[in-house]
C-alpha cells in the first residue's frame, strides 16, 4: 500500500467517526430530478472524461443541472450547536441549500458553511508541517518505523528525529498520523451553526441544486422496407441516459426527469441552479415499472416507478418507455441544389455568379408520425435516434444513419436525416440571368436535374431557394410546387429507374 493510501485510510476512518457522532445512523430518503440540457442529443465523452493530469471529473463542463433531496435522521443537542452534513454533491450551489426539521419545525441554520478542502496527499502533509508522524520504509525482509516531526514534505519527507538530527526519506511504505487535521474533510461537507430547541433525534429534509448532472434521450429505431421504395415501417425503443458527475453518490434514488427548455440565469463563471423547489412525493414504488409521464407547468415530468442508484463518475441507461413496433414510414429523398445554403441579404442579390454552384448530393429522410395508433403518441424528449436496418443475409443489424431531434410533442411528425443516396445525384445550373437595377427587376432560370441509378423508381423533393430577394414570382414550371416559406419551393417529380428527371422554372424578382 502507498504511504498516501494509508494515511488517507486512516483519515477517512476519523473523518467518518466524526460526522456519524452527530447522525443517528438510520434510514435515508434521497431523491433527484434532472434537468435536461438544452442541447439536444447526447453530450461529447471529452465532457465527462476526467480531467487530464487532475484525477478528477470535467463536471464543470456538464451542461445540466439537478435537484437534490436527502430526508435523513439526525441527532441534535438543546441550543445551539455545530453539526456537519456530508455526502453532498461536489458541485452544490451552496446558495440554493434549503433545510428543514420535519419533527421539530422550531429548528432552523442560523449559519452555514460548505466546506470543499477535502484531503489529498499534499494537504494533508503541508497540515503535518511541524507536528508528529511516524514513517515505515521496508528494508529487506523487514521494515523500519522511523518517528520524528515532520519539517518538509517537498522532495521527500524531511523528519527531525528524536534526539535533533535531521533525516530525508524518499522511499518509504505507509506515513501514519494522530488524527485528521482541522479544517480538511474526506467528502464535501456542509457546516451548520444550528439552534435546536430540543436535544434528540429529529427527522430533517435538505434541499439543494448541483451541477455536474444531465440526461437525455436515446432512440435505437430498426427500420424495414415497405411495399415501395418510398415506403418501410419501423421497431423504436427509447432509453434514458444519464451523467452523473456531481461528486456525490445518490444510492436507492426517486428519480424523476424534466424535459422541456426550462429557463435558467446564467452568472459569467459559472452556471447558476435555477431558483424553484421540487416538492417530490413518495409513493409506492412497483421495482418492474418504469418511467410514468404528465404534463408540468409547460413542460413534461418523468418519474421512474422505482428506485435506482446513481453513482458518482457514471453514465447509466434506463428504458423510457416500451418499444414501440410496425410504425409506418416514409422514406423521403431531398435534392438541395446550391452547393451552399445562401445567405439572405437585406438587399437585392444581383450578382448572377452568387449561389449558383452545384450540390450533387440527395439526402435521405425517414418520416413518421409520433401518434398513439403507432405505438407512440407521448412527448419525446430531446435526443439522438440511431437508424438500423436487418440485413436478410445472415441476420444481423447494420447501423444506416442518425440524427437528433428536439422536443417532440405527440401528434408531430418526426424528421431523421440518415445521409446522401449513393445511386440518386443530382445537377443544378442556372441556365438564364438578366437584371435591370433601373427597372428594379431581375429574372433567372434554373434547372435541376436527378438521375436514378436504382432497379426501382423513386420520389424526390427538389429543394430551391429564392434567395435574391423577398418580393418573387414564379413566371413558368415543368412541375408543381408546394410553398414550404416565404422564400422556399418544393418540386416533388418521379424519377423512373434508370432515369431522369428534370425541373425547370423561371423566377422573376422585383423591388
Amino acid at each position: 500500500m502507498s504511504p498516501v493510501m494509508s494515511a488517507l485510510r486512516r483519515a477517512a476512518i476519523v473523518a467518518a467517526c466524526l460526522v456519524l457522532t452527530r447522525q443517528a445512523g438510520a434510514a435515508e430518503d434521497t431523491a433527484i430530478t434532472i434537468y435536461s440540457s438544452e442541447q439536444p442529443g447526447a453530450i461529447s465523452p471529452d465532457l465527462y472524461r476526467p480531467t487530464a493530469g487532475a484525477g478528477v471529473p470535467n463536471g464543470m463542463n456538464v451542461p445540466g443541472y439537478a435537484l437534490v433531496r436527502h430526508e435523513r435522521d439526525i441527532k441534535f443537542e438543546s441550543g445551539r450547536s455545530t453539526l456537519k452534513f456530508a455526502d453532498v454533491a461536489g458541485l452544490i450551489d451552496p446558495t440554493t441549500v434549503t433545510f428543514t426539521s420535519l419533527s421539530e419545525p422550531r429548528t432552523r441554520v442560523l449559519e452555514q458553511n460548505f466546506q470543499f478542502d477535502l484531503v489529498s496527499t499534499d494537504k494533508l502533509l503541508l497540515k503535518y508541517i511541524d507536528q508528529p508522524i511516524v514513517v515505515e520504509r521496508a528494508l529487506g525482509d523487514h521494515a523500519e518505523t522511523i518517528g520524528g516531526t515532520l519539517l518538509s514534505s517537498v522532495d521527500g519527507l524531511v523528519l527531525r528525529l528524536n534526539d535533533g538530527t535531521l533525516q530525508t526519506l524518499h522511499n518509504y511504505s505507509s506515513v501514519r498520523f494522530s488524527a485528521l487535521p482541522g479544517g480538511l474533510n474526506t467528502r464535501p461537507t456542509l457546516v451548520w451553526d444550528v439552534l435546536s430547541p430540543r436535544a434528540g433525534e429529529q427527522r430533517t429534509r435538505v434541499t439543494y441544486q448541483t451541477g455536474g448532472v444531465t440526461w437525455w434521450a436515446d432512440y435505437n429505431l430498426i427500420f424495414n422496407d415497405g411495399k415501395d421504395a418510398n415506403s418501410g415501417v419501423l421497431d423504436l425503443s427509447a432509453w434514458v441516459s444519464i451523467i452523473n458527475l456531481s461528486g456525490a453518490t445518490y444510492p436507492e434514488a426517486r428519480l424523476k426527469l424534466i424535459a422541456g427548455d426550462v429557463h435558467r440565469v446564467r452568472p459569467e463563471l459559472r452556471p447558476a441552479m435555477a431558483k424553484r423547489a421540487l416538492e417530490l412525493a413518495a409513493p409506492a414504488m412497483d421495482a418492474s415499472q418504469g418511467f410514468t409521464e404528465k404534463s408540468f407547468f409547460e413542460f413534461h415530468l418523468y418519474t421512474l416507478e422505482r428506485r435506482t442508484t446513481l453513482p458518482n463518475n457514471s453514465t447509466k441507461q434506463i428504458e423510457l418507455f416500451d418499444q414501440a413496433r410496425q410504425i409506418p414510414v416514409k422514406k423521403v429523398l431531398v435534392y438541395h441544389g446550391q452547393a451552399s445554403e445562401p445567405y439572405f441579404a437585406g438587399s437585392p442579390t444581383t450578382d448572377r455568379d452568387y449561389g449558383v454552384a452545384s450540390n450533387r448530393k440527395v439526402d435521405v429522410y425517414l418520416e413518421f408520425r409520433n401518434e398513439k395508433q403507432y405505438g407512440l403518441g407521448v412527448p419525446l424528449p430531446a435526443g439522438r435516434l440511431r437508424v438500423s436496418k436487418l440485413d436478410a443475409s445472415d441476420g444481423s443489424l447494420e447501423f444506416i444513419g442518425e440524427d437528433r431531434i428536439d422536443h417532440t410533442p405527440k401528434d408531430e411528425q418526426v424528421r431523421v436525416k440518415l445521409g446522401s443516396a449513393f445511386d440518386v445525384v443530382g445537377e443544378h445550373r442556372q441556365v438564364d440571368f438578366a437584371v435591370d437595377t433601373k427597372g428594379r427587376w431581375m429574372e433567372e432560370e434554373i434547372e435541376a436535374k436527378v438521375r436514378n441509378h436504382k432497379e426501382q423508381p423513386v420520389r424526390v423533393m427538389v429543394k430551391e431557394n429564392l434567395y435574391r430577394w423577398s418580393n418573387w414570382k414564379i413566371l413558368s414550371k415543368t412541375h408543381e410546387f408546394s410553398k414550404e416559406d416565404s422564400r422556399t419551393i418544393v418540386f416533388p417529380i418521379d424519377v423512373p429507374k434508370d432515369g431522369e428527371g428534370t425541373v425547370k422554372y423561371r423566377v422573376r424578382y422585383t423591388w
